[in-house]
């Protein structure tokens, strides 16, 4: 099954803001030629708009191309575009210096010559913030839009304008371009803050894992490592023993069995720790890694006065619940509603990021909850619900004997939570 929302649904946030990057760098391309069409056709002579026009779409489809593989190169996914970013250099200078001439001796008047002002104008602002992509460093940034400028600043004068109509030309391009590669750059910055974020979640959910992982062999090997090697001892004591036909052998034997069943004894204690889980610890847990990532949710129930094994069931429900939104789901909200009624209690948790790998809800994880909630009578539901929502939901029937639970008071957490 695939996620609702089709192509772009199925797209993870960063590979979202990527795509809504490049396709921004391409509708600015179109936007460069659109701005540049109204003064053109309306004020150029037919010959100078034909040419302007022409030097400004390839201009504008050299702006899409360079772009695109300078923000490739940017992702790590190819290598520097050089060929690419001179020759889109030479295009803009070529459109920069023409429009210049049609401004210095074109016909159509003033009209005309503001038009080829336009042209210029846009083409090289344009053209300079896409060439800072294509370089490192703030330094290497600066020496590219102050290039620009001082190049068409020289232009002019070698045309025979005034001095001071070349300050102009050299400080409206190195406003133009500076503000133009400000923009550029701070778009690809963003990407990479947004990958970095993602990188930085899915390293805290495999930390959180090698966590508890260093926690149970930390636990076993105290429990075992003792009781081990006081074993060893025994058993090498018996076995000379024994050669020398001593009485004592039989003690030591006995000893040695003693030691086995309270080391068995202590790895079920340590095991039994590790698997049961505690509601409220669980959701404290859940809180503070899935708040990290951004996910809004709501924990409303009571969190108390269950029987151990119910909370324990539950607790796993919760952890099973934040692994799988941190691996699998792309949840902006979500929403866990813990009720006690007739009997039963029941959990269930709503979110809007449906998993990535399919709504089936037949994951290894699911069916590790499944197996664990059928010891205590208990059933899960779980699949997608609703435009892009996913539910999840858990029934226990609470034993006879503790009839209802008594109505705890009902708390609300800002907690980020999630589904499988």
């Amino acid at each position: 099954m695939n996620r609702p929302g089709g192509w772009w649904g199925r797209k993870s946030t960063p590979a979202k803001v990527e795509t809504y990057t490049r396709w921004s760098f391409h509708l600015i391309a179109l936007i460069e030629f659109m701005v540049v069409c109204g003064p053109v056709i309306e004020h150029a002579a037919s010959r100078s708009a034909a040419l302007l026009l022409a030097l400004t779409l390839v201009h504008s489809v050299g702006c899409a191309v360079t772009a695109s593989r300078a923000l490739d190169w940017l992702r790590g996914q190819r290598e520097r575009p050089s060929r690419t970013l001179w020759l889109f250099g030479v295009v803009t200078a070529v459109v920069a210096v023409v429009a210049l001439l049609v401004i210095e001796h074109g016909p159509g008047g003033k009209d005309g010559a503001g038009a080829a002002g336009a042209v210029f104008a846009i083409v090289t602002a344009f053209g300079t913030g896409v060439l800072a992509l294509g370089v490192r460093g703030r330094r290497s940034v600066l020496l590219t839009v102050a290039g620009f400028a001082l190049g068409a600043g020289t232009v002019s004068l070698l045309l025979g304008r005034p001095a001071v109509v070349a300050l102009l030309v050299t400080l409206v391009v190195l406003a133009g371009g500076g503000f133009s590669a400000f923009t550029s750059l701070f778009s690809v910055w963003l990407l990479n803050a947004v990958y970095e974020l993602d990188e930085a979640r899915e390293t805290r959910a495999r930390l959180a894992v090698a966590e508890e992982r260093l926690r149970f062999g930390r636990d076993l090997h105290d429990v075992m490592g003792r009781n081990l090697a006081v074993i060893a001892l025994k058993s090498e004591l018996a076995v000379q023993l024994a050669q020398r036909e001593r009485p004592e052998a039989v003690t030591e034997m006995i000893e040695v069995q003693r030691l086995a069943h309270e080391a068995q004894r202590e790895v079920r204690e340590v095991v039994r720790g590790y698997r049961e889980a505690d509601l409220a610890g669980e959701l404290a847990g859940a809180h503070g890694v899935l708040t990290a990532a951004g996910i809004d949710c709501t924990v409303t129930g009571p969190t108390g006065g269950l029987p151990a094994p119910v909370q324990s069931a539950l607790g796993w429900v919760v952890r099973e619940a934040a692994t799988n939104v941190l691996r699998h789901g792309d949840a902006r909200r979500c929403a866990m509603t813990l009720t006690v009624r007739e009997g039963r209690v029941v959990l269930t948790v709503e979110n809007d990021g449906v998993p990535q790998s399919g709504g089936s809800g037949r994951g290894s994880g699911l069916v590790g909850l499944r197996e664990r909630l059928a010891e205590i009578g208990g059933t899960l539901r779980a699949g997608p619900v609703g435009d892009g929502s996913f539910l999840l939901t858990v029934d226990i029937p609470l034993p006879s004997h503790s009839g209802e639970a008594h109505p705890a008071v009902h708390t609300r957490l800002s907690v980020s939570e999630a589904t499988p």
